[in-house]
């Protein structure tokens, strides 16, 4: 029988920042960090990807929830998210979520390529803003538009229309701006 939990190699046990303990992350979005990273170990991944931080940001996030709405679509995304570790998606594991699209940071702290670059994204854009600490927001926002996130790919299963939440993320993100003047 297989431990639940991957062994890591040497080099993937060098100490590092835990991102959920970063300072330029809102105390939610650090939240929703810790718990992407309970799921990745309970479902026996390597990594985080961007599913798992899609999850986590449903759970956690009213904030991005309200940017789904209400109506069967949520159900049918979180459905598809939770049949993850029992089917859907057993195909990931042992591989590495990378689509090439974001720039690969050096420290990726247990996270795929692609979520580590999400995460990054998420804070330069909160920084761009001047908004202080990254949001969930944010983190959706960094990861909605590359089409070769898992987190992607489940949202199209479950029917959800990208472009139409990058316009709602973009929107919300709007108005988050002019409240802040």
């Amino acid at each position: 029988m297989q431990p639940r939990i991957p062994r890591q190699s040497v080099d993937e046990q060098v100490v590092a920042p835990r991102a959920d303990n970063d300072a330029r992350l809102t105390a939610e979005l650090a939240a929703v960090v810790s718990g992407a990273r309970r799921r990745a170990v309970r479902d026996g991944d390597r990594q985080i990807d961007s599913a798992h931080l899609l999850h986590s940001l449903l759970e956690h996030d009213p904030e991005v929830r309200a940017v789904f709405g209400e109506g069967p679509g949520i159900a049918r995304l979180l459905g598809y998210l939770v049949q993850r570790s029992i089917g859907y998606g057993l195909r990931w594991q042992g591989s590495v979520e990378d689509s090439g699209a974001v720039p690969v940071v050096a420290q990726s702290d247990g996270f795929s390529p692609l979520a580590a670059g999400a995460m990054e994204h998420a804070c330069e854009r909160a920084a761009a803003r001047g908004a202080g600490p990254a949001r969930g927001i944010d983190l959706l926002a960094a990861i909605v538009p590359d089409p070769e996130a898992r987190a992607v790919e489940v949202l199209h299963r479950a029917g959800i229309d990208t472009g139409a939440l990058i316009t709602g993320i973009e929107d919300r993100l709007e108005r988050l701006r002019w409240s802040s003047r």
